[in-house]
């Protein structure tokens, strides 16, 4: 995702639980679609006790290039009253990702999807890592840095990011730059495979710059 989710509470607690859910759904966005431009969430009680419908309502805002913007909602009505928060926030992001498919389906038929630089995976290694910040930089085997944010690291493996650490990711064009997206840990420099003798990942001449 080219910028961090954005998720805002009106009216309601955030809790450990409701923000593992949140994650957890965008993390099933961008199984669907890795290049979305960015989400936002707006998660609200709108009643206090309302006589039919549900006091809550989720609102996800999602733009995806070249210029698309998909919105979804949930806000159950009558017959459907004091439906738990997870529950919306599920019902949500289920609209959320329907839509989702749709377009990413759409895009692909018609040829019109992302460009090949974003589509095709690249090696690179770790040089920079601002850890307090949530960002760093890779450099490419052909010696090109690219910027990266943590929430674009699979798995929530930022933490074990190390300078030099081998990585997949895919490339996109971000405002101020090319930026990577869907960064997956592979290896370390000079780590072998099995019985290989052939590293994984071979560094670039220039990579401890």
């Amino acid at each position: 995702m080219k910028l961090p989710p954005e998720i805002t509470y009106r009216n309601v607690e955030k809790t450990d639980a409701i923000d593992t859910l949140v994650n957890e759904k965008i993390a099933k966005l961008e199984q669907v679609c890795s290049y979305i431009s960015s989400c936002h969430i707006a998660i609200e009680k709108i009643h206090d006790r309302p006589r039919s419908g549900s006091p809550y309502r989720v609102r996800i805002d999602i733009t995806i290039p070249p210029g698309h913007e998909l919105v979804a909602e949930s806000n159950p009505a009558e017959g459907i009253q004091y439906e738990p928060l997870d529950a919306v926030i599920r019902d949500a992001f289920d609209a959320a990702r329907q839509q989702l498919v749709k377009l990413t389906q759409r895009q692909h038929e018609s040829g019109k999807s992302v460009s090949r630089e974003v589509a095709q995976e690249t090696t690179a290694l770790v040089t920079k890592l601002f850890r307090d910040r949530g960002y760093g930089f890779l450099k490419t085997l052909d010696g090109q840095e690219i910027y990266f944010h943590s929430n674009s690291v699979l798995h929530d493996d930022f933490q074990r990011l190390e300078v030099g650490t081998g990585v997949h990711f895919y490339l996109e064009q971000g405002e101020e730059g090319p930026q990577a997206s869907t960064v997956k840990i592979v290896d370390k420099p000079g780590v072998r495979a099995g019985k290989s003798d052939r590293a994984l990942i071979e560094p670039p001449l220039d990579w401890r710059e």
